[in-house]
């Protein structure tokens, strides 16, 4: 996710430099076509074209942005709960003899944000388990296809052996399991922004919509702009181009891109508060690259 208040200009133009040069190697055509050759443009109702396209854009760009903070919020109830259950574990397994259970449970948390964060990357996470877990005590979960859902089920094993040993009581027992359930659904709701995307029609219309309105927007102004229609017309065009490229940077926001929420930065958030709720010694937390963005 990118932190700075304004883009550095480098990643502006990385990002805009190919259809805008596009757009103005067009419109250099059109204008030079309509002084060499007798014609006149066709009077097309280009404000109306444009107002039902802008607010098709916004449409999909409110949309697109609905799940990136969706996506947001359903982390930020991740957070929450992993140390709600770091708490209640070390409040609940107080005795000396369950102190090794206690940190197990805690540290399968922390490999269990960081594996979701990779799934949800289409990353491996293997070796983000192995961090914080023995190979013996991972094999079962790393066997699975999901990864971090064999860790919370792993998790919830311990939690009932703590209950048969008599370390915690049945109602110690069912408010761990309500946290669990609680961080279930949380990546249920993950697993859903990044298994469902946009409808194809949000998707496709946009996207051919926008290019056919920035091809006639030229032929439409050249008469009333003259030799400044490359310039006019692709400053116009730019500003839907950028709408359309907004909608579709946000539409995923677990891509592993510049403009996704920052899950690195939000699992050592997490790391960072349960390894010092164990006593132990925590890494900084995470900070924005030189480039403003914060992974």
């Amino acid at each position: 996710m990118i932190v700075t208040a304004v883009p550095r200009f480098k990643q502006v133009i990385r990002e805009v430099w190919k259809p805008l040069t596009l757009l103005f190697v067009w419109d250099v055509v059109v204008t030079v076509t309509y002084y060499v050759l007798p014609y006149r443009a066709p009077s097309l109702p280009f404000a109306l074209f444009g107002t039902v396209l802008a607010l098709f854009l916004g449409f999909r760009s409110n949309s697109a942005y609905q799940r990136w903070w969706e996506g947001r919020s359903l982390w930020g109830l991740m957070i929450n709960a992993s140390r709600s259950l770091a708490r209640a574990t070390r409040s609940y397994l107080s005795q000396p003899e369950a102190r090794d259970m206690m940190r197990s449970i805690v540290l399968r948390q922390i490999a269990y944000v960081n594996a979701l964060r990779c799934q949800l990357r289409r990353q491996d996470a293997d070796s983000e388990v192995l961090r914080f877990l023995s190979e013996d005590e991972a094999a079962e979960a790393l066997a699975r296809t999901n990864v971090a859902n064999g860790i919370v089920d792993g998790t919830g094993w311990r939690i009932s052996l703590a209950q048969r040993n008599g370390w915690i009581d049945t109602i110690q027992q069912a408010s761990l399991e309500t946290i669990l359930i609680d961080i279930a659904n949380a990546q249920g709701g993950m697993e859903r922004l990044k298994n469902t995307p946009l409808p194809n029609q949000y998707r496709f219309l946009p996207t051919v919509f926008t290019h056919l309105f920035c091809i006639l927007l030229p032929i439409a102004l050249v008469e009333t702009l003259g030799f400044a229609t490359p310039l006019g017309s692709t400053l116009a065009g730019l500003m839907f181009l950028a709408v359309l490229t907004i909608g579709d940077d946000l539409v995923d926001p677990f891509a592993a891109t510049v403009h996704d929420v920052p899950l690195s930065a939000m699992c050592r958030t997490v790391e960072i508060d349960l390894l010092q709720a164990l006593g132990d010694r925590a890494p900084d937390p995470l900070r924005p690259d030189r480039h403003g963005v914060l992974w």
